[in-house]
């Protein structure tokens, strides 16, 4: 639990404090009918959270890791396959596409939301992409590989514009595998369908971690896939359970990646919590907006007018982010930085031959990113100790002044 004095970046404390008894009464189930992993309790949650979505179906796996893995494998990507998705997203993502055999590349992130910039896929679609005469394939002209899906991340609670990236995938033949691992409920106004749709169900398939500090999250590993795609479906739970199909019977060659039943029992409670804790946690960044707005000198988060945003993170943007952050620190304040070292730029990526300057939005956010304490408990005035300490550091120099975004009031229909 938080303190008067200490404010914590994420607490995860308050919400099983709060639920102790519901999820006790989880544990002492499974410890009665010991069935310990798949069963009633994965299948009601996947159930659950397939409605929850909106998704034809929803597959329990074991991390969010093995969910972008196992929908990348079983929507089609091959060994030697070319994936798109953004430099700024945790490594997970990237060691999905890896681990499927493929190669990654990476497209520049739009300035304003950090998600995949849609105006630079399309300039890599067009001008960095070729089709080879005799198979017809997409081929990336840097690594001669073809070019076979896209991974748009939505990021730190908000949706992707998902029109322009199924519009260009139907164009070039691509697949389309949603991270949503950071968007537990978030929502785009999709113009082509016109209404309100939710992540993870807009793509051929889609993959969410339940990691605990996720806005769902489990007490300890958990993800899951979801599809309308029957085929992909059936596929997935082949590959989280060593490829069979029925006991000892394996048609492929798969993975030990099935969701413990204790988990699943565990975030079948708290899913039933998840609609109001995002509720708060907008409240928490409205807030925020308000008690920061006048600050000179910082660039506040922008939701689209075609988002509903979750926010699993709330990230500003502040010239001397390091300074600021130690501020934070010695004044009893957590905070976190997502992500300080573009992917392009580990030592793990070396060999993909990128370099500082390849990916330049990329490049100035990770140098001014900072992530405020954000969680559903967060109290007004906790924030406003938060937005204090902030100010304080800021009118001590005379930073430039960037345009402050502020969120964004939605202008479309209601769902």
């Amino acid at each position: 639990m938080t303190t008067n004095t200490q404010i914590p970046f994420l607490d995860l404390a308050a919400p099983h404090a709060q639920l102790e008894s519901e999820l006790s009464a989880v544990f002492r189930s499974a410890l009665s009918s010991a069935v310990f992993i798949g069963g009633p309790a994965v299948e009601q949650f996947e159930r659950e959270f397939a409605a929850f979505v909106g998704a034809s179906h929803c597959i329990g796996v074991a991390s969010g890791t093995d969910a972008v893995l196992f929908a990348l494998l079983a929507a089609g990507v091959r060994r030697g396959d070319v994936v798109l998705t953004v430099p700024n997203t945790f490594i997970a993502t990237t060691e999905a596409i890896t681990q499927a055999g493929a190669h990654p590349e990476f497209i520049d992130i739009d300035p304003q939301t950090y998600c995949m910039d849609t105006a630079k896929l399309e300039q890599y679609l067009v001008e960095h992409c070729f089709r080879d005469e005799q198979t017809g394939k997409l081929l990336s002209r840097r690594l001669r590989r073809p070019v076979t899906a896209v991974v748009p991340v939505h990021l730190y609670g908000q949706m992707v514009e998902m029109d322009a990236i199924l519009g260009l995938a139907r164009r070039h033949g691509l697949l389309v595998i949603e991270d949503a691992c950071q968007a537990h409920g978030a929502q785009y106004f999709s113009k082509t369908l016109n209404r309100w749709v939710s992540a993870g169900t807009l793509g051929d398939a889609a993959a969410f971690s339940f990691y605990p500090g996720k806005n769902l999250g489990a007490c300890g590993e958990a993800g899951a896939v979801t599809t309308s795609s029957k085929t992909i479906a059936a596929r997935v739970r082949m590959l989280r359970d060593h490829g069979q199909t029925k006991k000892y019977y394996h048609a492929i060659e798969g993975y030990n990646g099935r969701l413990d039943a204790l988990q699943a029992g565990i975030l079948a409670v708290k899913l039933r919590y998840l609609s109001e804790w995002n509720r708060l946690r907008n409240h928490a960044a409205s807030t925020y907006n308000k008690v920061l707005g006048s600050a000179p000198g910082i660039a506040l988060p922008h939701t689209r007018e075609s988002a509903r945003h979750v926010f699993h993170l709330y990230v500003i943007q502040v010239e001397d982010r390091d300074a600021l952050q130690k501020h934070l620190a010695a004044a009893g304040i957590g905070s976190g930085i997502h992500y300080p070292i573009p992917l392009h730029l580990q030592d793990a990526y070396c060999s993909l031959g990128y370099g500082p300057g390849s990916f330049p939005v990329t490049e100035a956010a990770a140098s001014r990113i900072l992530s405020l304490p954000m969680f559903p408990q967060l109290s007004s005035a906790q924030i406003e100790r938060v937005a204090t300490e902030i100010r304080r550091f800021l009118s001590a120099r005379t930073p430039d002044r960037p345009h402050r975004r502020r969120a964004a009031a939605a202008s479309f229909p209601s769902a």
